[in-house]
């Protein structure tokens, strides 16, 4: 009897310890704006354009990596490989991330078309393509420390009189390109988090073109719902999106600011923040509820995808105003 309660009460604790370590490790990481403004401002005069946004890169990869727990993606182990809230949230991040790495290596780092690729770069951006969920050799946090080390590497080269061969263009043209490709992940973001009740659509995907064509034919009308499993991985995977672009953005205020002004834009790109920053509100529901859009229960899908909704919407316009003479 005494070695049965003993066992019980064995379980018991290891259960608890399991539950508070998942907890922990699952907690998300503070904003960094601060930390990075801190940083420039140290620099003074010295803080060339281009570094903000580098700086950001790094932090927020280097925040992914060592946060509470570490990078849980490819844990294996138990109670972390039983734990999809904090991986999702790692993938949102890792996502945008490499988003901008590839601006960085084609566009922001280049002064047109025919020149060369920054040697640093064209070594960190495929890195930060390997499989999120690789554990073995090589791991995706080798990986991406590498990255991280050639962006260093690229920062410091920014800094560097003696050194042209590294530059940061801020110009219209290349933060309208990378904007592009963040309207269509947040655009993607909208559609799957709005899934959440389910919706019967329309297919619209050759409208506006008579003579369009596509691969295979799909049904005039399609009911698109995401699965109850895979609600909260869709909500925390946007959350952590919209995190990373958070720190992105307040870097391009700084680095992109006489251009912002020039073309009117600064009010545009700060209405865009503040619409992120509302998806950074503390979620005090235990689980992520997926009530229907005006029942009795909360759905945190919808209201993440609104948020998502009205940032894209002014990212488009901002697209606009940067094409604008």
């Amino acid at each position: 009897m005494f070695s049965t309660r003993l066992m019980g009460s064995a379980v018991a604790v290891l259960f608890i310890l399991l539950y508070l370590t998942g907890w922990w490790v699952s907690r998300e990481p503070a904003m960094l704006v601060d930390e990075i403004d801190q940083s420039r401002q140290q620099l003074g005069d010295s803080a060339i354009v281009g570094y903000n946004t580098t700086t950001a890169l790094i932090r927020v990869s280097e925040t992914l990596l060592d946060k509470n727990g570490g990078y849980l993606s490819n844990d294996v182990m138990p109670p972390f490989v039983l734990l999809d809230n904090m991986p999702a949230w790692e993938l949102g991040v890792l996502e945008m991330s490499r988003d901008l790495a590839l601006a960085l290596r084609k566009d922001l780092s280049r002064s047109q078309s025919q020149s060369t690729e920054n040697e640093f770069l064209k070594v960190a951006q495929p890195m930060f393509n390997i499989d999120h969920s690789s554990w073995a050799i090589p791991s995706a946090e080798s990986e991406y420390r590498k990255a991280i080390a050639q962006l260093y590497l690229y920062r410091a080269e920014l800094m560097d009189p003696a050194r042209p061969d590294s530059q940061f263009y801020a110009r219209a043209d290349n933060l309208r390109d990378w904007l592009k490709a963040v309207e269509k992940r947040l655009g993607s973001y909208s559609q799957r988090l709005s899934a959440s009740v389910g919706q019967d659509r329309l297919n619209t995907d050759l409208a506006g073109d008579a003579t369009a064509r596509q691969s295979t034919l799909t049904p005039a009308n399609m009911m698109i719902k995401t699965s109850w499993w895979k609600l909260d991985d869709e909500f925390y995977e946007a959350r952590g999106a919209s995190w990373a672009l958070l720190h992105f953005l307040k870097a391009v205020e700084v680095d992109f600011a006489d251009v912002l002004e020039r073309k009117n834009a600064m009010v545009s790109l700060r209405q865009i923040i503040r619409e992120l920053e509302a998806t950074q509100q503390a979620v005090w529901s235990p689980m992520i509820l997926n009530g229907s859009g005006f029942g009795l229960m909360a759905n945190h899908s919808l209201v993440m995808a609104n948020y998502i909704s009205r940032a894209n919407a002014a990212l488009i316009d901002l697209s606009e105003l940067l094409t604008q003479g």
